[in-house]
């Protein structure tokens, strides 16, 4: 993992001597944590206009109060959790700054905890390294820096799968609290119930990271970089594996050149839930969270992923799209059915076997009916995808391909392929008996005649059990499962 910075570092200081910052390195680069009050951190993340830095980039202020008015209220004790699962494969911030600056991290925390009344900070990181090795960096980490802090605030380390949703704050809750970590099938605050049922801060390992830096240096320190809407700095992770510090409102053509990179065919900001800008969009975008919106984009995790001329850029989104489908909790229609569709919809496109109409009309799959937020994300993915690759989707069309191999540039967990399960029904075989559709109800559906509508369908890995049993129990073995790349 490369780590850059643009300007004076802030977050990143002492990584140009240090390969780790320790606790002793810490107090003296930063100082001494202060204890402050909830109002009085309320009140200083309010000047320091902090917005969230896990996606949605909610005002961290905003969080702390809603917080503390339910203890208050319940009187009840609140809880702090750091969100650092980064299920997104193209991000790698948050487990840089675990891995490289625990104690930043764990200040800010710290601070909350102290403010919140809260007996213990509880960090929730992915189960195993992207690499797949055993030894994670990022969990040594927090365990030496638990010894060398020597604070009688309580630190539990919770692991979550290392899927895509297990970084939604209602997954990582559920996982907490010993349940399955999936987002929940209904909406909750968790400023209201969270961990244990109790009233919970909720952020992603950077927001308390920026925390901290508010209250070692002050607010009026904090704001003398970014814009008047957004002080301070970003951290960005540049084609999944360059971290860079930059002020925000700097240009994402000067992030890009210094990763010595261009924005090529367009720029992807906001990861897998975000969306493409185009190159002479990119060319004059500011990395700010208002200045991206403006420009119809998001900031997001700050993942930032520009894709070169070299490769076919639909191929390179359905492949992510087949991902996105598999990574789904499988708790609704819109992920089950929904996302599937999508991903075929983008790889009919490929092939130029359809225009842009049928991926049109299968990205309206979330418009906020599904559990989570992950269809939506994913819809906007692949609609911004349609806007920006339009003249290459006519290409396909008119030619059956641009002439461009996949070259699987785009990240996915693991650096795995778009290895996919398909459920394919034999016509021939088939006496409409209906079975399938009693053991499957989310992925088969019957017509009039009692026969199923779909020859093939993709199934989500949350229901690949349910699919082996339905290819054992059809009465004509009908039914049969492959794997393709």
């Amino acid at each position: 993992m490369i780590t850059l910075t643009l300007g004076r570092p802030r977050l990143t200081t002492g990584l140009d001597e240090h390969e780790r910052v320790d606790h002793d390195t810490h107090v003296r680069l930063h100082g001494e944590l202060p204890k402050m009050t909830a109002d009085d951190l309320i009140t200083l993340t309010e000047l320091g206009a902090l917005p969230g830095r896990g996606g949605a980039g909610f005002p961290f202020a905003r969080k702390l109060r809603s917080v503390l008015r339910s203890a208050l209220r319940r009187r009840a004790p609140a809880r702090v959790v750091v969100n650092a699962v980064e299920g997104e494969p193209g991000s790698a911030k948050d487990r840089m700054l675990l891995e490289r600056l625990p104690h930043l991290v764990l200040d800010g925390a710290e601070l909350a905890a102290h403010a919140l009344g809260a007996p213990e900070v509880v960090v929730g990181i992915a189960d195993r390294a992207p690499s797949g090795a055993d030894d994670d960096p990022v969990r040594e980490s927090l365990r030496a820096a638990v010894a060398e802090r020597r604070s009688a605030l309580g630190l539990r380390l919770v692991q979550m799968p290392h899927r895509f949703v297990s970084g939604q704050s209602g997954a990582l809750v559920q996982g907490i609290n010993g349940g399955p970590p999936v987002p929940p099938g209904q909406p909750r605050r968790t400023s209201e119930n969270g961990v244990a049922g109790l009233p919970t801060l909720l952020s992603n390992a950077e927001t308390y990271a920026h925390a901290a830096l508010l209250a070692l240096g002050g607010a009026y320190q904090y704001a003398s970089v970014g814009t008047a809407d957004q002080p301070g700095t970003v951290l960005l992770t540049v084609g999944g594996s360059v971290v860079v510090e930059a002020p925000a409102g700097t240009p994402l053509v000067q992030v890009l050149h210094m990763c010595d990179t261009a924005p090529g065919q367009a720029v992807l900001v906001g990861g897998y839930h975000g969306a493409w800008l185009s190159p002479d969009v990119a060319d004059r975008v500011r990395l700010s969270h208002a200045e991206v919106a403006d420009a119809g984009g998001t900031l997001g995790a700050g993942v930032v992923l520009p894709l070169p001329r070299t490769t076919c850029p639909l191929g390179e989104v359905a492949r992510v799209l087949r991902y996105l489908a598999g990574e789904s909790a499988g708790q609704c229609g819109p992920c089950l059915r929904g996302l599937p569709a999508l991903a075929e919809s983008f790889s009919a496109l490929v092939t130029g076997e359809s225009g842009p109409e049928p991926a049109l009309a299968a990205a309206a799959v979330g418009e906020g009916r599904g559990a989570c937020a992950h269809p939506d994300g994913s819809a906007l993915f692949a609609r911004s995808a349609l806007a920006v690759f339009g003249e290459d989707v006519s290409e396909h069309a008119r030619e059956g391909g641009c002439g461009r191999p996949v070259s699987g540039l785009l990240p996915l967990a693991d650096g795995s392929t778009d290895r996919r399960t398909r459920l394919s029904l034999d016509w021939s075989r088939c006496d409409g008996h209906g079975l399938c559709a009693e053991l499957l109800p989310d992925l088969i559906r019957l017509d009039r005649n009692g026969y199923p509508e779909d020859q093939r369908v993709t199934v989500p890995d949350a229901l690949a059990a349910d699919a082996e049993l339905a290819v054992r129990m059809c009465p004509a073995l009908a039914l049969r499962l492959s794997s393709q790349g």
